[in-house]
């Protein structure tokens, strides 16, 4: 509970509220997980478009702090295609 706790927080404050926490795996240095956002909610809203939904990896430490992430992908949200691991 702890690395979502963190995971959360972080992207709360830096990026938008996670709309999923797909996964989280341990590893050597750490912890992997994978997150979606909703990415600009509002204006895609505003011009009555379907929300997009952009997949993170992010990397957190033994001390679950967040050492790095990035955008794997970027998809409508209405797009049923299946995302990789």
């Amino acid at each position: 509970m702890k690395i979502l706790d963190k995971i959360n927080n972080f992207f709360n404050d830096n990026i938008a509220p996670p709309h999923k926490i797909i996964s989280v795996k341990k590893n050597e240095e750490g912890w992997r997980a994978l997150v979606e956002i909703v990415e600009e909610k509002d204006y895609m809203k505003k011009y009555a478009q379907d929300e997009m939904i952009g997949l993170y990896e992010v990397f957190l430490d033994q001390d679950h702090e967040v050492t790095g992430f990035s955008r794997l992908s970027l998809r409508y949200r209405s797009d049923l295609d299946e995302q990789a691991e």
